[in-house]
């Protein structure tokens, strides 16, 4: 199709994915209004995935016709959007308003329906990203085996009764197997996307320069969304840590929401080489912050040790009340070691990960050294081309001096005072 067939065709994909995620609110009001009603688990989940992914998809549909990731994008809203006004409808057909609206089974069993490519188009959007392609014809078989089996677990799931959509008491009518077939399709979905990871990072290991920025961008919010991750499972659900919780949802829902529009300016290249510089101050303020607070925190612990014995007994015969020496000194201490800190990780960053940046910085400072000393100009000359093919690395490297020949009477009488200078 020409361009702007195909760009119809996307932008009325995410029309309507947009309109189902409208009637899935109406739906949700409705059923918020009624008491006995369950509330669908994963509304904002798919909220935000029929209105981001099928918004972004359709763009980069758009502009980037041939290339497939747009297309799935696109498709992965229209599947969230679908899911979402499903379930909506069969809860208020069978729990909110019963016998209201007919077809709350077949509704039912259409969510149990969309659960398992709703959970596996995303392997085939890391296969294919960030060109459209696969890393190389061995990784057909993944590609394949991922359809096979998104085949096979759709029909599974069709027929099972347990509960996958998030529907509360609300079963599959025509349930057939049990937990049996539970197990094996989230292992499936387990396995099916460790495997697209690997693919994704053997990518990286052969990429040019710009498709491992391309790839930086998805790994980025994929990261931010595993620290969150961690924080909130790990840390709150498993440790009973109550300060992980809400940092952990925030940064989860912040990388999750982040995911298309990474992978947007990944294939749009829009500010593509910002990502280096996201990275950089990412992980020098982390472990700053990180760093801090657990110097604040044992400060605090070792002056209160401290004050208790020296200050706090005649603080509270005084005025009856306990001093906040510590806290105040925990404060001033941290906000004097804020910069210095920070330089010293910045400069651990940059020779740890970022090399080549540290390399280039250290050389143009050495040559802003001798270019203050140094008046031969085939010195200089010689020692400008090394700097730049040492810090931007070119293919070919010339220079060229301007033949005016007032420049040349110019740089002869400075040329001819410096001397005179240098005689006096």
């Amino acid at each position: 199709m020409c361009r702007r067939a195909t760009a119809w065709v996307a932008w009325s994909i995410c029309v309507l994915s947009l309109a189902l995620t409208a009637l899935s609110l109406l739906l949700l009001v409705l059923n918020l209004s009624q008491p006995d009603a369950h509330v669908f688990d994963y509304w904002l989940e798919d909220t935000v995935v029929a209105v981001l992914y099928s918004t972004i998809g359709a763009y980069i549909a758009s502009r980037r016709p041939g290339n497939l990731v747009g297309w799935l994008i696109c498709l992965y809203g229209l599947l969230g959007g679908m899911r979402h006004v499903s379930s909506q409808y069969a809860i208020h057909a069978l729990q909110a308003a019963p016998r209201s609206l007919s077809g709350g089974e077949l509704l039912t069993w259409a969510a149990h329906l969309l659960w398992t490519p709703y959970q596996l188009l995303i392997v085939f959007i890391a296969l294919l990203f960030p060109d459209g392609r696969l890393p190389s014809a061995r990784w057909r078989w993944v590609a394949w085996s991922t359809g096979i089996g998104m085949l096979a677990g759709t029909i599974a799931v069709s027929f099972s009764s347990i509960v996958y959509t998030g529907l509360g008491h609300i079963h599959n009518p025509v349930a057939i197997w049990g937990i049996g077939v539970s197990h094996a399709i989230e292992c499936l979905c387990v396995v099916s996307l460790l495997v697209a990871l690997t693919a994704l990072l053997a990518r990286f290991r052969g990429a040019t320069h710009l498709e491992r920025q391309q790839i930086k961008w998805v790994v980025y919010v994929g990261m931010i969304a595993l620290v969150g991750d961690f924080l909130k499972s790990v840390l709150f659900f498993t440790f009973d840590v109550s300060w992980a919780f809400w940092p952990g949802s925030v940064l989860l829902t912040a990388g999750l929401m982040s995911v298309p529009v990474a992978i947007g300016i990944a294939i749009l290249r829009y500010r593509l080489y910002n990502i280096d510089v996201l990275i950089n101050r990412t992980l020098v303020y982390g472990a700053l912050t990180a760093l801090l607070a657990a110097g604040y925190f044992a400060t605090i612990m070792a002056l209160e040790g401290i004050s208790s014995l020296v200050f706090q007994a005649p603080f509270r015969a005084v005025f009856g009340q306990e001093s906040a020496l510590a806290t105040v000194a925990a404060t001033l201490a941290m906000a004097a070691l804020f910069n210095p800190l920070r330089h010293r990780i910045q400069s651990f960053i940059d020779r740890s990960f970022f090399r080549n940046k540290y390399d280039a910085v250290k050389t143009l400072e050495g040559f802003s050294m001798k270019l203050r000393d140094e008046t031969d100009l085939n010195a200089l000359s010689d020692d400008l081309v090394r700097v730049v093919r040492e810090t931007m690395q070119p293919a070919h490297v010339s220079l060229w001096l301007h033949p005016d020949p007032a420049l040349k009477d110019k740089n002869k009488r400075a040329a001819i005072r410096e001397s005179g200078r240098e005689e006096e």
